[in-house]
């Protein structure tokens, strides 16, 4: 036989092996119906000038959203190294873009390992990021026409369904979260991650992760004070359950359990018809019943409070129970009427006598039960954004009718030497007190933070929103002196979040920050990152402080000199560099 014809028999012998164990490399897995719902068109899709080919998979950043239907602006890494210590949470982001339709992206993480110890695989976290709708922040807070705003397709919500499938041209991210047990030793942990695509090659993905000795506590421990105005009404709207049944009771549990997570401290509660006037999507059910008995006493009837207070300390949110409110939004009032049987609604603004007249009776009640709860001592009565005029009237009746309640005030008419004796004080951005009344009320036991809300820009968690936003937030607070950051809505969700984040009154995102069915969002993960980095310098400057060395010395001095960029409320032209910069401190 020519040697011709033998060499071409083997080639052909070559080509077929090679074809073989090509094939059985690519992802066969079985056949799953991967899309739980649709997501809304992009209405500005990128896709004319897309370039790339195939199947595409690389580490990202998590300071980008990834558009939809753009090709991402992504060198090609199959590998990412992080830094962590032990008991934080850390987060990278994954891109996957495909110029053809593919079905069934899966990922699979492995544990990660160092010499002789094991970071699990349980503790890896692959969620695929959704995309809703979002539009644009716009000056002032009031009802908005939603053709007045560009709209455009954002990815925020993690979702941990099995798998995805992808269109032509269009990108989908990948959200990967650790949480490094505060068991394991210190080193360099490498593990994979497999991204899969049916009939498609596997992706292999290297994350290397160094362990720092330090120990970050438990979230429950942490000194940051984090107040995000929970919204039970909304979650059982989401889930057409029953208001305060046992199944609602269920589903609310692992929304808190997450808010837990975050470091919550206080639970928000409700003392009579809804304080905001029922100004989000779902208003806010009673939590105590006022009944007006036919010989003109009162009635409180607060099962429901109780409930959800045993609910939320039992979860482990147990610091502050802050109770909105007695100036609610329309000075409305209702009752039942024992008499008639009938709702009554009265309008009682503050210092006239029907709101002397409700109120008296009901807060010196109020206290008797809070003692016998033994929940008197972490309670506050709460305000939003009420005038002075108006906290005249409120305090002086609390100072005379029920003077061992707390006081909390979200605030922004720069009250905080009027009212220097408040417990928990949050002011409006920008309105940071001077170093001696904070002083003062650190010196106090008294608890002083900040909040944004639909009026600010910047620092903000918008759906729209830089994701280092979240995490500049923290850095923010630390700066000013501030003992936490409140935000006035974790779950008062517009009619779908999942599909639409945009609301009729505010920019997108504006009223959550986490999805229903306990769906958690770049927004939430990034502002978790922040408040770990400010326990981690509270921690750091403790120990520099009591060493009291030269070293020491000069280390607290840099800690200082970069806390000093992050006091401003103007977005920097460098604030991702500027985070990671600062982030060096822990190294």
């Amino acid at each position: 036989m020519p040697h011709s014809s033998i060499y071409s028999r083997m080639k052909k012998i070559l080509i077929v092996s090679i074809a073989i164990l090509l094939y059985g490399c690519l992802s066969k897995r079985a056949e799953k119906e991967c899309n739980t719902f649709v997501e809304r068109p992009d209405p500005h899709p990128d896709t004319v000038s897309w370039r790339s080919t195939g199947f595409n998979v690389s580490f990202g950043s998590t300071n980008t959203r990834y558009a939809k239907y753009k090709e991402p602006d992504v060198t090609v890494t199959r590998s990412q190294k992080l830094y962590a210590w032990r008991g934080e949470r850390v987060s990278a982001q994954i891109v996957v873009w495909t110029s053809t339709p593919l079905r069934q992206i899966a990922c699979e993480v492995q544990e990660l390992k160092s010499s002789g110890a094991v970071i699990p695989a349980g503790a890896v976290e692959a969620r695929f990021v959704r995309y809703t709708l979002t539009d644009v922040f716009g000056e002032g807070c009031g009802w908005r026409k939603a053709e007045d705003f560009p709209v455009s397709l954002t990815g925020d919500m993690l979702d941990n369904i099995e798998c995805i499938d992808m269109d032509a041209k269009s990108v989908r991210p990948v959200w990967i979260t650790i949480n490094v047990p505060d068991s394991v030793a210190a080193g360099i942990y490498r593990g994979n991650i497999n991204v899969y695509a049916r009939g498609k090659r596997p992706a292999t993905l290297t994350v290397e992760l160094e362990v720092a000795p330090e120990i970050l506590p438990p979230a429950s421990q942490w000194r940051y004070h984090l107040d995000l105005w929970q919204h039970p009404s909304a979650v059982a709207r989401t889930q057409n359950l029953k208001l305060w049944s046992d199944e609602h009771f269920n589903a609310l549990r692992p929304v808190m359990k997450m808010l837990a997570g975050a470091g919550q401290k206080v639970i928000t509660a409700t003392l009579n018809k809804d304080p905001w006037n029922h100004q989000c999507y779902d208003a806010y059910d009673d939590m105590i019943r006022w009944t007006k008995n036919e010989d003109g006493s009162w009635t409180y009837d607060y099962t429901v409070f109780d409930q959800w207070v045993d609910f939320m300390i039992n979860i482990g949110i147990a610091n502050m129970i802050n109770c909105y409110s007695m100036a609610p939004w329309n000075n409305e009032l209702h009752y039942n009427d024992a008499k008639s049987g009938a709702m009554i609604t009265v309008k009682a603004d503050p210092g006239t006598k029907d709101f002397i007249a409700m109120w008296s009776p009901f807060l010196k009640d109020f206290v008797r039960h809070l003692r016998e709860k033994k929940w008197l001592e972490i309670t506050n009565i709460a305000m939003d954004e009420r005038s002075p005029e108006v906290m005249d009237e409120i305090l002086g009746l609390l100072k005379s009718v029920a003077p061992e309640l707390g006081i909390a005030l979200a605030d922004n008419h720069q009250s905080y030497k009027r009212y220097s004796y408040i417990k928990d004080l949050c002011v409006a951005i920008g309105s940071v007190p001077d170093s001696a009344d904070l002083a003062y009320r650190k010196a106090n036991g008294l608890n002083t933070t900040y909040y944004v809300c639909c009026s600010d820009s910047f620092p903000n968690v918008f759906t729209f929103s830089d994701p280092a936003e979240a995490v500049y937030a923290a850095w923010c607070s630390k700066a000013n002196g501030f003992d936490g950051f409140l935000r006035w809505a974790y779950n008062s969700w517009v009619e779908n979040p999942e599909l639409d984040s945009r609301f009729r009154t505010w920019p997108s995102g504006d009223t959550f920050i986490v999805y229903p069915e306990a769906k958690s969002s770049i927004r939430f993960e990034r502002l978790i990152e922040g408040i770990q980095d400010v326990e981690k310098l509270a921690i750091l400057i403790s120990k520099l402080e009591q060493q009291n060395t030269p070293e020491a010395k000069a280390k607290l001095k840099s800690i200082r000199l970069t806390l000093e960029q992050f006091k401003s409320p103007v977005k920097p032209d460098n604030m991702e560099a500027m985070i990671e910069n600062a982030k060096m401190i822990f190294r």
